[in-house]
């Protein structure tokens, strides 16, 4: 007789409040810097958004997007077709917690890839409760 192992598999669904909190802010400091015209900015804060809500499909596709656009924006090829496949298949990954922790989402970077955290970043996932598995 045979027996059926169930694998214990974590879905990830809704970023937690307490870290959506310091999501919308860099969201919020995307928009004002881009309508200032501070592009360099602007796209500080949509990385700085894609680290924190990467883990969450809805937070990580809307990146995505975001970032689809700022490259149809300023009128970057590379940054439009890198971000077509991180859109489609970024919140899939998310769902089933297979992200490069501290990947940027930018197409300048390979999107497998984990990155080092920044230190003010790290201390957001602190203060939401967030436990992080870097690599």
């Amino acid at each position: 007789m045979e027996t059926l192992k169930l694998i214990a598999m974590k879905f990830y669904t809704t970023i937690p409040k307490k870290l959506k909190t310091y999501y919308d802010k860099e969201i919020e400091s995307f928009q004002i810097e881009f309508l200032n015209g501070n592009l360099k900015e602007a796209w500080n804060h949509l990385e700085r958004a894609h680290i924190l809500g990467q883990k969450y499909p809805y937070t990580h596709t809307s990146v995505h997007w975001k970032m689809l656009k700022f490259g149809f924006r300023i009128k970057s090829g590379s940054e439009i077709l890198g971000q077509i496949p991180r859109l489609i298949f970024g919140g899939v990954k998310s769902f089933v917690g297979k992200i490069p922790v501290g990947n940027p989402g930018g197409a300048n970077v390979p999107p497998l890839k984990p990155f080092p955290i920044e230190n003010e970043l790290q201390q957001m996932f602190i203060k939401a409760g967030i436990k992080l598995n870097q690599q």
